[in-house]
């Protein structure tokens, strides 16, 4: 009987923050939907009525759409296999005993902690210019002048790498943990039968790590499917925006509150549906 008042009492005590947080996470998408299927200019606010599902239509009508949807997938897609594959390096490496070890994980782990405007500015002013940065300078190094512009030759692909770049630490910090979490008899198993190093990572640390590996996995597509900040610094939404950015153009650019709400609902659809296959992926792969 004490039990069970203890659990009521328990749930009433949470009522008031589980109420607080799910304000923040179902308001503003309750809004979104309502936009979605109105007609609502900001240049026109007196002028709303319903619209059913033209937003949707006209959205996906645009003539940005396609090739927006393909950049959010490309870059999704290539910065998780980075971020994965340069995360599992970087784990297996800061696993060894070395001196100074704990001072360069600080610094491993820096880059997740800078704000993506500020990151942004850095590789758009710092790194990549096509005079001034540091690339260009390593180019004259070796004896190439002619000048290479990164953002505008190569603008997905530089967007990707500053991205990779920022999420690099927190996959490798998540595989980290997991491989410190290996058993030793394993390890001291493993050594005595005289096990090679790759057949050591493939069937002991890389089974160890496939859980760890999906939780990167989802984590990391959830964000990254929202990228616009580094974006919008470099310049490049005409040429490798998402859609994320094609949300924010309808809104600033044609003030069309209606047609950004039916691309926001859009772009949670796709994330979500994204997030479904990988599971099912992911989960595949873990029973095999």
């Amino acid at each position: 009987m004490a039990t069970r008042q203890g659990q009521r009492l328990a749930r009433w005590a949470l009522l008031p923050s589980v109420t607080v947080l799910s304000s923040f996470a179902f308001v503003p998408l309750a809004l979104a939907f309502y936009f979605a299927f109105l007609r609502y200019n900001i240049q026109d606010p007196d002028r709303v009525f319903w619209f059913g599902w033209k937003n949707f239509y006209y959205f996906m009508k645009d003539p940005y759409f396609v090739k927006n949807l393909f950049n959010t997938l490309l870059l999704v897609g290539g910065v998780l296999l980075t971020t994965v594959v340069g995360g599992l390096g970087l784990a297996l490496l800061f696993d060894q005993e070395f001196w100074g070890r704990g001072f360069v994980r600080v610094l491993m782990i820096s880059p997740f902690f800078i704000l993506p405007t500020v990151s942004s500015m850095v590789w758009k002013n710092l790194l990549m210019h096509p005079v001034f940065g540091l690339f260009a300078e390593i180019q004259r190094w070796f004896g190439v002048t002619q000048t290479f512009d990164w953002f505008g030759k190569l603008p997905l692909f530089s967007v990707g790498l500053i991205v990779a770049w920022q999420w690099l630490p927190f996959a490798a910090l998540i595989l980290l943990t997991a491989l410190q979490s290996l058993d030793e008899e394993q390890k001291d198993a493993a050594a005595m039968d005289g096990a090679k190093p790759w057949a050591y990572f493939r069937y002991i640390v890389l089974p160890h790590l496939a859980r760890p590996i999906t939780v990167v996995v989802l984590i990391e597509t959830i964000f990254l499917m929202n990228v616009f900040a580094e974006i919008k610094v470099t310049s490049v939404g005409g040429f490798a925006g998402n859609l994320t950015y094609l949300v924010f153009s309808r809104l600033q650019n044609d003030n069309d509150v209606g047609a950004a709400a039916a691309g926001g609902i859009i772009a949670i659809i796709l994330a979500n549906l994204v997030s479904l296959v990988l599971v099912r992926l992911m989960g595949k792969n873990l029973e095999n």
